[in-house]
């Protein structure tokens, strides 16, 4: 079973920062697609950001000049930076490894954004 760790959720006021890290298994993290969802109560789990092993990224409409993306090689991690906070940024956040029809699952962490 492959495990994802993911870190770096809590409460943080409307306007402020957080980063999420999601470490991985090696041969995960140096071919497959990494990336960021995020499941609000009653809404289906939505795109937030993905990076491939070349470091091409992908960004979901709603996070677009606030959220970036981005892997540390050395340490088989991969960052998301999320800025410019709003409330409806609030969801649980699960990182993700996709390779075709194949996809593993983090734990998830909750990010609340309130003031």
């Amino acid at each position: 079973q492959v495990q994802l760790v993911e870190s770096g959720g809590g409460l943080v006021q409307p306007g402020g920062s957080l980063r999420l890290s999601c470490a991985a298994p090696r041969t995960i993290f140096t071919t497959w697609r990494m990336g960021f969802w995020r499941q609000a109560p009653g809404k289906q789990r939505e795109l937030v950001a993905t990076i491939s092993r070349g470091g091409g990224t992908d960004y979901g409409d709603s996070v677009k000049g606030r959220f970036t993306i981005s892997k540390d090689n050395a340490k088989n991690t991969v960052y998301l930076q999320m800025n410019s906070l709003k409330p409806e940024d609030t969801a649980v956040y699960y990182c993700n490894a996709n390779w075709g029809m194949q996809s593993y699952w983090g734990q998830g962490t909750q990010v609340t954004v309130s003031s």
